[in-house]
């Protein structure tokens, strides 16, 4: 069962507390997702830093029930 923008939203938020968050269902299909992710905490991370630190916060589900996820990352 693919996961939904809420379960994204949640587990983002859950390892990075302070993110704030935007989901777009981009297909329809509640498969292809795209995620804005705003946090202080990615001051002074390179992009490939602060993107792996959301993947990570998605435990696993890339490429699995989470099919594709375009990241968006800012520094608050």
């Amino acid at each position: 069962m693919p996961m939904t923008a809420d379960d994204i939203s949640t587990m983002i938020r859950i390892a990075i507390p302070d993110a704030q968050v935007e989901i777009t269902d981009l297909a329809g299909d509640g498969d292809h997702y795209a995620a804005k992710v705003t946090s202080s905490s990615f001051a002074g991370l390179s992009r490939v830093k602060q993107h792996k630190s959301v993947y990570d916060a998605l435990g696993g589900h890339m490429g699995g029930t989470l099919h594709a996820l375009q990241l968006t990352t800012v520094i608050a």
